[in-house]
């Protein structure tokens, strides 16, 4: 049985986030609204393009990138799709699937289309009427992945005209009605109004969904408190971690009622030893610490939280709590991901404060044909290196080729987590 999804929309207009199609002047940064789902527990974020010209159309679809590098949960993509260079644009920004017009006449033959080139997994179809369904019943089984019922009017008897699974909109909340349509198997999850609503406690809703027996994608803990061992007083000491950056940063205490609060609301939850109660790191600054993984040590009496942080964690207003050094040896650096960081730091440094007799200025200075050609050079000195047994030759081409890679990179805006990104979505 899959996870019935919660869906929030984003509705974007001139890279903007704005309320909805209707509603359109109080905007937001749509990466601040993306990241605050994201953290929430929603599941899909549908990103919706309002755009009315060509140049706003590109400019929404660079937002959705943007939306796509920097948070985890995945997004569908619609909204002003007129032919295929517009789905293969939406897919390209990183959308994993994108939702077509059921509305308008030309959707049939893009449905077929786009289908055939991308794959009947990324197609979606939003309906308003059951028009598009007999005309298309003949062939949407096999070319569309999901459907997207934005009138709650269609679902009586749709399931008797297709089998294909939907999301349904429902834009006021009510417990008890969204209960009894997540209980129907061809529902996978639902959208609307109050998923939207940054308010919403999507975690609290997805545990109450899941106690009265709907499979959420929410936690479901492998340990239990009977597992670990506290400490003389009742505790259990968490060492708290940024789940991206893999810095430390504070430890705190948990007794059992707020290690399962923290895996029933997904914020991390704490016992205060001077208050003798409880407390949600954030509730008071808004800077939360959203749940990304919970993990015991070898021993059960110390958790590990890996979390996303909102603001900084320390109330110093320090981004971690650690940072009164003790003692400190010079080292060298030898994660992969932080090297390449802090090279690539460092020419963006030269880029933006330009340093004479810079080698790196060089290369900007010269332009993007100079750049492409040392990196087209270092890749050819690299296969003659490879060449020889002795692989200490291939080692200095291929860093030779790293750095110039990376100032290509620079020059054309891509960065290391712009490529780590892509590579674990292959």
């Amino acid at each position: 049985m899959e996870h019935k999804n919660m869906v929030a929309t984003i509705y974007i207009k001139d890279g903007m986030a704005v309320k909805s199609p209707t509603e359109l002047d109080k905007k937001k940064d749509v990466l601040e609204l993306a990241s605050v789902y994201d953290d929430s527990g929603i599941d899909k974020i549908i990103c919706y393009d309002l755009s009315t010209d060509d140049d706003e159309h590109e400019k929404n679809i660079l937002a959705i990138r943007e939306i796509n590098r920097n948070v985890q949960v995945k997004t569908a993509g619609g909204g002003n799709i007129k032919r295929l260079e517009d789905v293969k644009k939406l897919l390209y920004a990183g959308c994993v699937e994108v939702i077509l017009n059921g509305s308008k006449p030309e959707t049939i033959d893009l449905i077929k289309e786009a289908s055939a080139r991308f794959g009947a997994n990324k197609m979606l179809v939003s309906l308003a009427t059951v028009d598009f369904l007999f005309k298309t019943k003949d062939f949407l089984q096999d070319n569309v992945h999901e459907l997207l019922i934005m009138n709650t009017t269609l679902l009586e008897g749709l399931e008797n005209i297709t089998n294909i699974p939907y999301i349904v909109q429902v834009d006021d909340y009510d417990f008890d009605y969204v209960l009894k349509l997540l209980k129907s198997d061809q529902i996978r999850g639902i959208s609307g109004t109050f998923i939207n609503d940054t308010k919403s406690d999507v975690m609290q809703i997805k545990s109450e969904l899941s106690d009265a027996g709907i499979k959420m994608d929410n936690f479901e803990p492998k340990l239990t408190w009977a597992d670990l061992k506290p400490n003389s007083d009742g505790l259990v000491p968490a060492v708290v971690q940024d789940f991206q950056t893999g810095e430390v940063l504070m430890v705190a205490y948990m007794n059992e009622d707020s290690l399962n609060a923290t895996i029933r609301t997904g914020k991390m939850t704490y016992f205060s030893r001077s208050r003798q109660s409880l407390w949600v790191k954030g509730e008071t600054s808004g800077h939360y610490q959203y749940v990304k993984s919970l993990t015991a040590d070898c021993d059960f009496d110390t958790i590990l939280a890996k979390v996303s942080q909102v603001g900084v964690a320390c109330h110093t207003g320090a981004p971690s709590c650690f940072f009164n050094e003790i003692v400190k040896k010079e080292y060298v650096e030898r994660n992969p991901l932080k090297v390449f960081e802090d090279v690539y730091a460092v020419i963006m440094d030269r880029k933006e404060h330009p340093k004479e007799g810079s080698y790196t200025n060089y290369l900007f200075d010269k332009g993007l044909d100079k750049i492409l050609k040392k990196v087209g050079e270092e890749a050819t000195e690299i296969v003659i290196a490879a060449k020889n047994p002795d692989a200490e030759e291939t080692k200095y081409e291929i860093s030779d080729f790293l750095y110039h890679l990376m100032v290509l990179m620079a020059e054309k805006g891509v960065t290391w987590e712009d490529i780590t990104s892509e590579l674990a979505q292959r």
